[in-house]
């Protein structure tokens, strides 16, 4: 059985008892960086096997850990903090766990996403996770435009050294926009900086961060022009590969407008 194991992300006490169980019980742990994951070990006196497991070696070590897996053994895969899988390793070997009819489970816990958006304050009737911004300025921008454009509250991970610059992009396409950054979630200092982009902005500059960051832009800005409506059309069909009548679907259900309005934005 492959056991996906949810541990803490700051705070130690953070662990469920059946996680607990489970560390102890297996055959062996596969973690990213054992340094970090014995600091855990340690502190409840589990003493278990570590095998490195991470997005460098995971194809290369996937064929052993299955065929371990097939022979009974009990594995737990950690990451170095929190829910296993989420921009971590682990996605390959469970695609295989499916193709091998291998039985798999998670066992819930600390999830940094889910905190960040708790302790956000905003509206979380629906909410879009999208992992790291990427490097590059164009792609940022395009995904800064969607987090605005789409209803809901949508959430990136975001490094210190990253987030002014970051910032100063959003905030060159809509400096009025809601936005909260978590930093050190259940740590010591954790704390959640909220307020319009030029504001969180501001006292940023004032005072720099460190810590690990997640960004919450609220978006669903509903105002429908010619511009607005297609560009928007196009970013939807370039996300998620939709046809040009599913993606007006999807606009018209995010905008809350009648489809023949979309229709004849387009058509104008």
């Amino acid at each position: 059985m492959l056991y996906l194991v949810s541990t803490p992300i700051g705070n130690l006490e953070d662990i469920t008892l059946r996680a607990l169980r489970i560390l102890k019980e297996c055959d062996y742990i596969l973690c990213e960086d054992s340094r970090k994951t014995i600091i855990l070990l340690n502190h409840y006196k589990i003493k278990k096997p570590l095998f490195s497991f991470h997005k460098f070696n995971e194809k290369q070590k996937g064929k052993m850990i299955i065929e371990h897996l097939q022979n009974g053994k009990n594995i737990a895969v950690v990451s170095d903090a929190g829910t296993p899988i989420i921009c971590d390793p682990g996605n390959k070997l469970v695609q295989e766990c499916i193709k091998e009819d291998i039985p798999f489970t998670l066992i819930p816990g600390p999830c940094s996403v889910i905190n960040g958006l708790v302790l956000s304050g905003f509206n979380l009737t629906s909410f879009h996770f999208f992992g790291f911004l990427e490097k590059k300025d164009q792609e940022i921008e395009t995904a800064l435009q969607q987090a605005l454009r789409l209803e809901g509250v949508s959430c990136f991970f975001e490094s210190p050294s990253r987030i002014i610059k970051t910032l100063k992009k959003l905030e060159s396409i809509n400096p009025n926009a809601n936005i909260a950054i978590s930093k050190e979630i259940t740590k010591k200092f954790e704390n959640v900086f909220r307020g319009t982009v030029t504001e969180v902005l501001n006292l940023l500059e004032e005072k720099p961060i460190k810590g690990e960051l997640i960004l919450m832009i609220e978006g669903g800005n509903t105002s429908i022009n010619n511009d607005d409506i297609e560009g928007f059309i196009k970013l939807l069909q370039n996300t998620y590969g939709l046809s040009i009548k599913d993606a007006i679907k999807m606009a018209a259900k995010l905008k809350k407008v009648p489809k023949k309005t979309i229709y004849k934005k387009i058509l104008c």
